[in-house]
């Protein structure tokens, strides 16, 4: 008999064909659908469904009630807060079945997602941006933005610790808590 490598509660259901790496935690009520791929020590909280063919990295932490579509990537270290939730058709119908036409979303190293949130497919969000909470995604997002409202925009920087990052006119900033430096230039940041 092979030994489970990961948590399942009893009320979970994990279908045939799914990859689930070593030391991942599936809670109650939760439902992992066919040929998804989840990596090594996520969390996937309490009443979540993910879809066919959904991709989670290393240490994702999805919490309560999230709803993860076909065709979205959630790389290494992303935070999904409870009850948010991604799209993967842009024009949906129930009489048109638009299965063929599911929309790609990548969530990249370090995204947290606030809770009640709605990325709308299609929209990368970059490395270690923060999404507030109940905001509503319709464009890509840049690393290391902070992005709140409905529909979401980009009120400043944030670091990889998730803390508000002021720019001095040299263009550098200095996290508070890791110290680490960052540089805003050409309205991009970057870590250096």
């Amino acid at each position: 008999m092979k030994t489970q490598h990961y948590f399942a509660h009893e009320t979970a259901v994990i279908d045939d064909g799914c990859s689930i790496g070593e030391g991942t935690k599936i809670w109650h009520f939760s439902h992992i659908m066919p040929q998804c791929v989840i990596g090594k020590k996520c969390n996937i909280g309490q009443n979540v469904v993910v879809s066919p063919e959904v991709i989670l990295g290393n240490n994702v932490k999805v919490q309560n009630n999230v709803s993860i579509y076909t065709g979205v990537i959630c790389e290494d270290d992303v935070f999904l807060g409870p009850s948010m939730v991604f799209t993967n058709v842009i024009n949906p119908r129930s009489a048109v079945n638009r299965k063929n036409e599911y929309m790609k979303t990548r969530v990249k190293k370090g995204v947290s997602i606030g809770a009640n949130a709605t990325i709308v497919c299609g929209n990368d969000i970059g490395e270690y941006a923060f999404i507030g909470a109940g905001a509503v995604v319709v464009k890509e997002v840049k690393p290391y933005a902070l992005v709140v409202g409905n529909p979401s925009k980009q009120i400043g920087w944030i670091s990889r610790y998730g803390h508000r990052l002021h720019f001095d006119e040299n263009g550098l900033a200095i996290c508070p808590e890791s110290h680490e430096k960052y540089e805003l230039k050409n309205g991009l940041v970057t870590k250096i």
